[in-house]
């Protein structure tokens, strides 16, 4: 579950604001990892009448970019032509841009959104702001006791040996819960040893709240954060079937770009603690 070198951006663009932020976001990381850009465009009519904006949305992106970069038109969801195309072309990253009203629904009646990003088969990046940074300086890891939690630490790594950008590790437990920071103790010592032998900057943050969410996001933005990497849980309780569950939540709420990664197969564990 790496970001590959040479590989394909999928950017699916509806001339909001939003959508054309993706795209600049999307730069940086284009470039340290080689990548093309693929701007995709969704029609519902019978013939896409923005086509010739799309074309010269390409040309001007790769011309302020220096990037290669491709544009294509399809007819459909947006959401749902972004996942078939992502799949077509094997793309390693999807930027989506996020109208800030966007909100994600329960679970009885998931939305376009949601259902794309549990369903893609590569790492998105959803942006719901209109600030451009030119740099990743600090990149949130929310860290629990999951296998899953531990399967973003190389994927977290290699940004921010792209971006050599600092690890800022934060863990959020139930106060009521006194032997859980114990527990998550040793692992967090672990994950951070591994980290550094890595060579890459990295602190450590133990945060005792009940909206997990919205302490990760809070922390974010107070230690100046300019991403969060988060695992996509597929494990759903009974009580986050009707609220939704945390990391769809945290996308929701969050002014700070979140890259979401889907589970591993456990066989595939890329590596041990």
């Amino acid at each position: 579950m790496n970001i590959v070198e040479n590989g394909s951006i999928l950017i699916p663009i509806d001339f909001s604001k939003q959508s054309l932020s993706a795209i600049k976001q999307s730069y940086n990381l284009a470039k340290h990892t080689k990548s093309k850009l693929l701007l995709m465009h969704g029609y519902t009519h019978d013939v896409d009448e923005d086509k010739a904006k799309l074309e010269a949305l390409g040309k001007s992106t790769a011309a302020e970019s220096g990037l290669d970069v491709s544009v294509v038109s399809v007819k459909g969801d947006i959401y749902e032509e972004t996942s078939k195309m992502s799949e077509k072309i094997k793309s390693t990253l999807i930027v989506a841009g996020l109208d800030t009203h966007v909100r994600f629904r329960s679970f009885m009646g998931k939305s376009s959104t949601s259902k794309f990003i549990k369903n893609a088969g590569c790492p998105v990046l959803t942006v719901r702001t209109n600030e451009i940074k030119d740099n990743i300086k600090n990149i949130v890891l929310p860290f629990d006791l999951t296998p899953q939690s531990r399967e973003k630490v190389p994927i977290v790594i290699q940004l921010a040996q792209y971006f050599k950008a600092d690890i800022r590790i934060v863990s959020v437990f139930d106060p009521s819960d006194t032997h859980y920071e114990n527990k998550l103790l040793p692992y967090l010592q672990q994950v951070k040893k591994y980290i550094k032998d890595k060579h890459v900057n990295t602190t450590n943050k133990s945060i005792p709240a009940k909206h997990v969410p919205e302490t990760i996001v809070d922390y974010a933005n107070k230690n100046n954060c300019d991403l969060i990497v988060q695992m996509n849980k597929t494990d759903v309780s009974f009580g986050e079937m009707f609220s939704g569950t945390a990391s769809q939540h945290l996308v929701d709420i969050s002014n700070i770009p979140v890259l979401t990664v889907n589970p591993m197969r456990r066989e595939s564990m890329p590596l041990s603690y």
